[in-house]
C-alpha cells in the first residue's frame, strides 16, 4: 500500500568523484515505536542516511516522515495493525519480504529501531534483521524494553523478542525504559516519557552515523565501526553531555556512568567512542575524554575513537559510548545487568511537561 523510494535510484549510491566509496547507511524503524524514532531522527537532521518506516498499521505509517514506507502484511492485517501479537508481526514481515529486501538492496550498514513488547516491532524486527544480514549488511538492532507500568505480558513478549532479534543481528543495544523512568521527574507525562525513549534511540543511531558521515577532528570510516560491531553480540550504550570549563571530563564521566549503562563498562572487548562539540572543541578535550573512557574499560579493550564538530552545539560536548562484546551466559538477555543497579546511584534529572506542545519537552541533559 505504502512504498515510496527506490533503493536502486537512491541518492545514497556512493561513488564520489569516481573514486571514494561512502558507506550506504539505512535506518529502518519497525512498528510504532520504531517509526516514531525514525521520525525524530529525520527531524534532527541526521545526514547521509536513508530512512525507512515499516509497519502493519497503515494509518500510522501514512503520517511518517520517512521517504520510504513499507506497509507489511497488507493481506494479513488489512492495514489494522498486529493487535499486539508478535506472531502476526512476524507473519506480516514474511509476507512482505520481497519489498523489504528491495528497500535494503546495497546497504552496508543497517540500523533496526524498534520497541519490544508489542506486536509489529517484536515480531517483525527479527525478520528484517535476518534479511539485512543475508544481504551482507552490518546489522545493528537498537530497541527499547517496556516500562514497568505496561504490564508483565508485554515484558514477557519483549524478552522473547529480544532473544529472537539478538540471534539475527551483529550487535544489539537494548535500552530498558524503566531506567529512563528512574531519572525522569515524577510529574512527567506519559507522552513525554515515550518521547524521551524515542529520543534515546535517535541518540544511539546518530552517535554512530556521525562518526562515519561527518568530517571531524579525528575521522573514522565504516571499516572502523565494523571492526567493533561485527558479530559483537550484546552492547551497552551511555550518553553524556556537558558545557562550561570542565565539559570534557563531565561529559565523559556522565557517559561511562550513564543510567543507561547501570554498571561499569569493564568486560567489554570493544568500545565505539563518539565525541561531538562546537567549533571550539579542542584536541585536548577529545584526548581527555578518550583517556577517561579508556580508564573505565579493560586495558585490552579495543577503543575506536572519533571526534566531530557541529556548529549548532555551541559550547556543549556530547559523548556517546557503545561498549560491545560482553561475555554473557548462553540465553542471557542484553542489558539485564544494567537493570539491577540501585536507583540511589542514578543522578536526578527534571523533565517538566510542557503544556500545549507535546514535542517541546525538556529532556535530561544526557539525552538532549
Amino acid at each position: 500500500m505504502f512504498a515510496r523510494g527506490d533503493a536502486k535510484g537512491s541518492p545514497l549510491a556512493r561513488n564520489v568523484s569516481g573514486n571514494a566509496y561512502l558507506a550506504v547507511i539505512r535506518v529502518i524503524g519497525v512498528g510504532g515505536a520504531g517509526v516514531n524514532a525514525v521520525d525524530r531522527m529525520i527531524e534532527a537532521g541526521i545526514r547521509d542516511v536513508e530512512f525507512i518506516a515499516v509497519n502493519t498499521d497503515a494509518q500510522q505509517l501514512s503520517s511518517s516522515e520517512a521517504p520510504t514506507r513499507i506497509h507489511i502484511g497488507e493481506n494479513l492485517t488489512k492495514g489494522l495493525g498486529s493487535g499486539a501479537r508478535p506472531e502476526i508481526g512476524r507473519e506480516a514481515a514474511e509476507e512482505s519480504e520481497d519489498e523489504i529486501r528491495k528497500a535494503l538492496q546495497g546497504s552496508d550498514l543497517v540500523f533496526i529501531a524498534a520497541g519490544q513488547g508489542g506486536g509489529t516491532g517484536t515480531g517483525a524486527a527479527p525478520v528484517v534483521a535476518r534479511i539485512a544480514r543475508e544481504m551482507g549488511a552490518l546489522t545493528i538492532g537498537i530497541v527499547t524494553t517496556p516500562f514497568r507500568f505496561e504490564g508483565a505480558q508485554r515484558r514477557a513478549q519483549a524478552d522473547a523478542g529480544i532473544d529472537m532479534l539478538q540471534a539475527n543481528v551483529d550487535t544489539l543495544i537494548a535500552i530498558p525504559n524503566d531506567r529512563l523512568l528512574q531519572v525522569l521527574d515524577r510529574s512527567v507525562t506519559m507522552v513525554d516519557a515515550f518521547q524521551v525513549a524515542d529520543d534515546v534511540l535517535r541518540q544511539g543511531v546518530q552517535g554512530v552515523c556521525d562518526l562515519i558521515t561527518t568530517p571531524g577532528l579525528i575521522n573514522l570510516d565504516f571499516a572502523d565501526v565494523r571492526t567493533v560491531m561485527r558479530d559483537a553480540g550484546t552492547a551497552l550504550m551511555g550518553i553524556g553531555m556537558a558545557s562550561g570549563s570542565n565539559r570534557a571530563r563531565e561529559a565523559a564521566t556522565r557517559a561511562v556512568e550513564s543510567p543507561l549503562v547501570g554498571h561499569q563498562i569493564r568486560g567489554a572487548t570493544g568500545i565505539l567512542l563518539s565525541v561531538s562539540g562546537g567549533p571550539d572543541l579542542s584536541l585536548h578535550d577529545a584526548m581527555e575524554i578518550a583517556e577517561i573512557v579508556r580508564e573505565a574499560a579493560d586495558e585490552s579493550c579495543n577503543v575506536i575513537f572519533g571526534a566531530t564538530v557541529d556548529e549548532s552545539l555551541g559550547d556543549q560536548v556530547w559523548v556517546t559510548v557503545i561498549a560491545t562484546g560482553f561475555d554473557r551466559p548462553a540465553g542471557s538477555r542484553p542489558m539485564e545487568a544494567s537493570m539491577t543497579g540501585g536507583a540511589a546511584m542514578i543522578p536526578e534529572f527534571n523533565v517538566p511537561a510542557t503544556a500545549g506542545d507535546a514535542d517541546a519537552i525538556d529532556v535530561p541533559d544526557f539525552l538532549k
